[in-house]
C-alpha cells in the first residue's frame, strides 16, 4: 500500500510515516516511480509506536524498544524490560511532580477564594 493509505488506515498523518521512518521505527520499499511502499503488517506496527508515544516513550526510546519486537531473544528481552523498568521509574517521577504541582495550584485557589470573599465581604467558602 502506499504512504497515503497506511497514514489513512493507521489513523495517523503522512508527515508522521516520514518521520517514524527517518527515525528508524517503520521502513518501506520504493516502487519503480520512488513512491514508498507498505505491507499490510505496516498497520499494526503504526499503531503499536502510537500507543508507546502515547505512554510517553521518546523516538529513542521506541527505537531501542523495537528490536525486541522485530527479533525478539533473551538479550534483546533483557535490554527491553531494563529500558521498560527505567520508563516506568521516569513516568513515576513525573507523576509525582505533577501532583505536587496540583496540590500547590489547590492551596493558591484555596487562598485566592478566601481573599475574593474577604474582599466581597463574606466569609471564605
Amino acid at each position: 500500500m502506499r504512504i497515503g493509505e497506511l497514514a489513512s488506515q493507521a489513523g495517523v498523518s503522512v508527515r508522521s510515516l516520514r518521520y517514524y521512518e527517518e527515525r528508524g521505527l517503520l521502513s518501506s520499499t520504493r516502487s519503480a516511480s520512488g513512491q514508498r511502499r507498505y505491507t499490510d503488517d505496516e498497520v499494526e506496527r503504526v499503531r503499536f509506536i502510537q500507543r508507546l508515544y502515547a505512554a510517553g516513550l521518546s523516538s529513542r526510546t521506541i527505537a531501542e524498544l523495537l528490536p525486541c519486537v522485530d527479533s525478539p531473544s533473551e538479550r534483546n528481552d533483557d535490554e527491553a524490560f531494563e529500558r521498560l523498568t527505567q520508563e516506568r521509574e521516569r513516568i513515576d517521577r513525573h507523576i509525582e511532580e505533577l501532583c505536587e504541582t496540583r496540590e500547590a495550584l489547590d492551596r493558591l485557589i484555596d487562598a485566592n477564594r478566601a481573599h475574593r470573599a474577604q474582599l466581597a465581604g463574606g466569609s471564605p467558602a
